[in-house]
Formats: structure tokens, C-alpha cells, sequence
């Protein structure tokens, strides 16, 4: 016991804890095993901020990003390790070649595996690294497009899915600089101008955002993504009587392409056309389109509101682990 000028003082024996990046990695872990990992991410990122000298804890985050099909984002955690520590975490040169062969770019995939490769004779990865350059190969004897075309397509792919993980995550501002350079690389590339009349009426440029879609739907009268806009927009603004038009010539549209597809599901779930809308998500099967945001919120609101509320709940769950922020929009039994 001391004394001070107010009277004694006892000293106190309580050692404050302080916890470490292996506490929250330890629990980032246990998060992932049970497979909630939205749960984990979280910790994984306490972990980094705590101890960001540990490469360790990127590369999970990186495997946490993979496993809910976020490929772009754990490329971009991986690279950040290659930036950091160099060649002494090779291993990610095949977890980036991975994630590029599940988002379809096949030349980028090669080529990481290949450094993979050459850098880790007898990795741990070994075996499958050898196993994904022959289906690689294989693929590519099959592609007759030249390589100036196909590192074309792959520049587009990458641009295609930053700005769809931009969009999903309600990053407007990101999504529109993205978008922008992609209409300027790919003029033809049309979806790209809808994405980006989208971002702009999300962002708070209503008025500019349909008259661009105003304009292009002029110049294309059966455009699918400008009916589909158009029809969200007037929609969000509460006018069903400008959006009865567009939802009316999208309940006839049955269009070949996957992301179209979603696009007509969504809008015609939106429209409270829950049955017309389950039989188009029912019908979708690229593991891409199947992996999207809108995919889970509007599925399982249609399913729920069509008498198939475990369905819907369970949509409704995938999503919120793969999109944490879906969680606050309640759950598919609200109003929207």
C-alpha cells in the first residue's frame, strides 16, 4: 500500500491484456472453420492492422476471399504480400493463378502458375499447380483467337469484374472511375455504359442517369440494360406508371445472356412479379452471375414471397456472408 496527499492507495495487481494479431488470427480461424465468413474477414483484418508485418494472416484473408468467389479482391490482398515480402511467399503465385482461372483469365492464370513453377520446384502446391497447367494448356489448344485478342479480352474481364466489386459493395465513387476508363478502352463495350448510368443515379445524379439511358434506349429501342434501368430508376423514384412500360417489355425478353438474365430477374422481382421472377433465377447457372449480390437479395425475397421461406432464408444467409452489409437490409420477409 502507498500513501498519497489523498490517503492511501492500493496498488493495483490486474495486468491489462492487450490482444495480439495471433489472438484475432486464432479466432479469424474458428470464424472460417465454422464457415462464417463474413465473422472472419473481421478478424483477419484486426489481426493485420495489429501485426502487419505478418504475411501470414494476408494469405488466409486472401483464402477467405476466394472460398465466397470474391476473386479479384483476394488477388489484390496477394499481390500486396508479393509487394511486402518479395519472393519469400511464392505460394501465392499459385493462389493468384487459381483465382484467375476461376474468373476466366486464362493467360494471367498461366502465367502466375508457371512462376509458381519455377520459383517452388517442390512446393506444397506442387501437385495441383502441375495439374492446373495442364488443364490450362489443354484450354488453351482449344482457343483459336489470337493472343493480342485474348490479352484483350483479358484486360476486359479484369476491368468487368473490379467495376461488378465496386457496384456490389456500394462503392459508387470507385465504380464510376472504373467505369469511365472502361468505356474509353472498350467504347463497344455497351453493359459498361449502363453500370455506369447506374453508379451515377445511386451516387445521387438521378436526372443525368436517365437521360443517358434515355439517349441510348433512342438509339436501341430493344436494348435490354436500358429497360432494365430505366425501370429501377423510375421505380426507386416511386413512379410505377413511367416503369410500367420497361417491366412490361422485360416480361417478354427470355435473352441467351447470363447477365441479362439476372438483370430481367432483378428488375421483375423489383416489380413485385416474385413467381415470373423465380422461374428466371431458377434458370441461372454461370457461377459468376450466380455469385452476385442482387443474385441472393432478390432471389430470396421472390422465394419468400412465393411460399418458400427456407429458401429464401438460406439465399438470404450465403449472401449475407459473401455481402456482410446485406445484413442490415433486414431480410428477405421485409418490404423493399
Amino acid at each position: 500500500m502507498t500513501t498519497t496527499l489523498d490517503g492511501p492507495k492500493t496498488e493495483s495487481n490486474i495486468i491489462p491484456y492487450v490482444p495480439t494479431g495471433q489472438f484475432y488470427f486464432t479466432h479469424g480461424i474458428q470464424a472460417f472453420k465454422k464457415r462464417r465468413f463474413s465473422t472472419a474477414v473481421k478478424w483477419l483484418k484486426k489481426a493485420i492492422e495489429t501485426d502487419p508485418d505478418e504475411a501470414l494472416y494476408q494469405c488466409q484473408l486472401s483464402v477467405i476471399y476466394t472460398e465466397v468467389g470474391s476473386y479479384h479482391a483476394a488477388n489484390q490482398v496477394l499481390n500486396e504480400v508479393l509487394i511486402q515480402f518479395g519472393k519469400d511467399y511464392v505460394d501465392c503465385y499459385y493462389l493468384m493463378a487459381n483465382n484467375y482461372a476461376h474468373l476466366g483469365l486464362l493467360n494471367d492464370a498461366k502465367k502466375y502458375v508457371d512462376m509458381y513453377l519455377e520459383y517452388q520446384e517442390d512446393g506444397e502446391f506442387k501437385e495441383s499447380a502441375e495439374q492446373l497447367l495442364e488443364m490450362l494448356d489443354s484450354l488453351d489448344e482449344e482457343e483459336e483467337d489470337d493472343d493480342w485478342a485474348f490479352d484483350d479480352e483479358d484486360e476486359l474481364l479484369i476491368y468487368q469484374e473490379t467495376a461488378f466489386y465496386h457496384l456490389e459493395h456500394e462503392e459508387w465513387e470507385e465504380a464510376l472511375k472504373t467505369l469511365y476508363e472502361m468505356m474509353g478502352i472498350f467504347p463497344e463495350f455497351t453493359l459498361a455504359q449502363h453500370k455506369y448510368a447506374y453508379a451515377l443515379f445511386m451516387s445521387g445524379s438521378e436526372a443525368e442517369a436517365i437521360e443517358r439511358e434515355r439517349e441510348l434506349l433512342e438509339k436501341e429501342p430493344a436494348n435490354i440494360h436500358a429497360h432494365v434501368n430505366l425501370a429501377t430508376f423510375y421505380m426507386k423514384q416511386g413512379d410505377m406508371e413511367k416503369a410500367g412500360p420497361h417491366i412490361e417489355k422485360l416480361k417478354n425478353v427470355f435473352p441467351m445472356h447470363e447477365q441479362q438474365k439476372l438483370a430481367v430477374a432483378e428488375t421483375l422481382a423489383r416489380a413485385g412479379l416474385y413467381k415470373e421472377a423465380v422461374q428466371r433465377f431458377s434458370k441461372l447457372r454461370d457461377k459468376q452471375v450466380i455469385r452476385r449480390r442482387v443474385y441472393y437479395k432478390w432471389y430470396s425475397i421472390s422465394s419468400y414471397h412465393t411460399g418458400n421461406p427456407s429458401k429464401a432464408l438460406s439465399l438470404w444467409q450465403q449472401g449475407c456472408r459473401t455481402y456482410p452489409k446485406l445484413g442490415k437490409e433486414g431480410g428477405p420477409w421485409m418490404e423493399m
